[in-house]
């Protein structure tokens, strides 16, 4: 069975975010830590657009918007272009505990790093500038 290219990446992309997860000293649950990920990228948000680009129930995402809001993570406010719906935002508590989060996981990924030759590491910045300017463009809407 050949695997393809995309495949490749998403799998490789995948098994290194769970090992650093798994290796990391992280300041919340990893479904918490997903949440506010998701609410960094995408700002502001309804539970029903986070709970759709999570590909969980609106229920479920009301529970966990709930538990973060307990925790002083996020906060709900009332949508100025529609009062009956509300948004969810990141409070600075939140941002401190995704970016420890980050950081964490980005120090137990270092050791794989070190022992990269020069070369290997240019392959690597190249690859990820490559990568991050795809999404880049998505995310603006200017590539298919």
């Amino acid at each position: 069975m050949t695997t393809s290219r995309g495949d490749r990446l998403l799998l490789v992309v995948a098994r290194l975010n769970r090992w650093a997860s798994r290796h990391a000293q992280l300041p919340a649950p990893a479904a918490q830590l997903r949440l506010l990920s998701l609410i960094n990228d995408l700002g502001p948000s309804r539970i029903g657009d986070l709970a759709t680009a999570d590909n969980s129930s609106q229920p479920t995402m009301t529970t966990q918007v709930k538990r973060l809001e307990g925790l002083g993570l996020v906060n709900r406010s009332q949508d100025a272009r529609d009062g009956r719906a509300t948004l969810v935002t990141m409070t600075p508590a939140g941002r401190e505990t995704l970016t420890k989060a980050r950081e964490a996981r980005a120090e137990v990924v270092v050791p794989l790093l070190d022992g990269m030759s020069e070369e290997e590491l240019a392959t690597l910045d190249a690859a990820l500038e490559i990568l991050e300017g795809r999404l880049a463009k998505q995310r603006a809407g200017t590539q298919p």
